[in-house]
C-alpha cells in the first residue's frame, strides 16, 4: 500500500509541477524585458500560478498522504503584509509543510536557496522565475584565499530585497544554514540538543535591507514525533503526524540596524537570535513531551 501511495503521489506531484512550470517560466523570461510595470504584473501572475501549484500539492497530500499536521499558534495573518519566516530545518519535507501551513494565509513563501539548487530539473527554473534568491556560501578559507568574495552574499540579498519591496512577500530563511543531522550537531558542539547553531548573516542582511518594511517575524518550529522523514517516507504515507508551532511577533528593535558596519549591533543581533533558538529548543522539548 505504501508503494502504491508513493507512486500515485509522485505522479500527481510531477504532473502538477509540469503544468505550472510553463506559465511560471514564461513569466520569468518575459520579466527580462526591462519594463517595470510589466515586470511587476508578471511577478504577480507567476506567484498566483505558484499558489495554485502549492494548493494542488496540498490536495495531493490529503488524498495520498494520511499525515496529520497539528498547527498551534497561527494567529490572524494578512496577505498584504511582509513577513520574515524563520524555521528549524531537518528535511526536504519541511518545505512542503511550510507551504501547506501558510498557503493563502500569508504572501507566497520565497526561500533563500543554495546556488547549486538552480540546476534541479524544472524546479530550479521555477524558483528562478519566482525570484528566489540563490546564495553562494563562502567559507572562511575561501575568503582568506580570495578577499574579493567578501560581501557577495550581502549584495545578492540586497538585490533580492529590492524586488521584494515591490509587493508583499514572505521571506523564508532556515537559520541553521543546513539540515539537522546528528553528525553535524556533534561537529558543531551545538548547545541546543535538537538544533544546530543559528547563523545570523542571512536574516541580518534581510533586516538591514528591509527591516522597516517587515511587518512580523514568524518563528516556526517543526517537530517530527517519530523520526526525521525523507520525502519518500512522506509521499508513501509513513509519516503519521507532524507538529508545527507558530510564534508570530512584532519586529523587535534588536533586529534592525547596520549588521555589516556596527560590531556592537552585530553582537546584539546574534544574542537575540540565540535567545529565539533557546525558546525554540524549549518548544521542541515540550512538543516531544506531549507526544509521549
Amino acid at each position: 500500500m505504501s508503494v502504491i501511495r508513493s507512486v500515485l503521489s509522485i505522479i500527481l506531484y510531477t504532473i502538477n509541477t509540469l503544468i505550472w512550470f510553463v506559465p511560471i517560466f514564461v513569466c520569468g523570461l518575459l520579466k527580462l524585458i526591462p519594463i517595470q510595470p510589466m515586470q511587476k504584473l508578471l511577478s504577480w501572475v507567476a506567484k498566483q500560478c505558484a499558489t495554485i501549484w502549492v494548493s494542488v500539492n496540498s490536495l495531493n497530500q490529503r488524498l495520498f498522504t494520511p499525515t496529520k499536521i497539528n498547527v498551534t499558534g497561527l494567529e490572524e495573518t494578512k496577505l498584504k503584509d511582509w513577513y520574515l519566516v524563520i524555521a528549524n530545518h531537518q528535511s526536504w519535507v519541511d518545505i512542503l509543510v511550510l507551504q501547506r501551513v501558510f498557503n493563502r494565509k500569508i504572501p507566497f513563501l520565497n526561500f533563500f536557496l543554495k546556488k547549486e539548487l538552480i540546476y534541479v530539473p524544472i524546479l530550479g527554473l521555477c524558483w528562478w522565475a519566482l525570484d528566489f534568491p540563490f546564495m553562494t556560501r563562502t567559507s572562511k578559507a575561501q575568503l582568506k584565499k580570495n578577499p574579493k568574495l567578501r560581501g557577495k552574499d550581502i549584495e545578492t540579498t540586497r538585490k533580492a530585497c529590492e524586488k521584494f519591496k515591490e509587493m508583499p512577500v514572505s521571506i523564508v530563511n532556515f537559520v541553521e544554514g543546513t539540515r539537522f543531522t546528528e553528525q553535524k550537531h556533534a561537529r558543531q558542539n551545538s548547545p541546543f540538543p535538537h538544533l544546530l547553531k543559528p547563523k545570523a548573516g542571512g536574516i541580518a542582511f534581510v533586516m538591514q535591507a528591509m527591516g522597516e518594511q517587515i511587518s512580523k517575524v514568524v518563528n516556526v518550529t517543526i517537530h517530527y514525533p517519530d523520526s526525521i522523514p525523507t520525502f519518500m517516507d512522506f509521499a508513501g504515507g509513513k509519516v503519521k503526524q507532524i507538529n508545527v508551532h507558530v510564534d508570530i511577533r512584532p519586529v523587535s528593535k534588536e533586529l534592525i540596524g547596520d549588521y555589516t558596519g556596527d560590531s556592537e549591533f552585530r553582537v546584539g543581533f546574534q544574542s537575540e537570535l540565540n535567545r529565539l533558538w533557546e525558546e525554540k529548543e524549549q518548544t521542541l522539548q515540550q512538543l516531544e513531551q506531549n507526544n509521549k
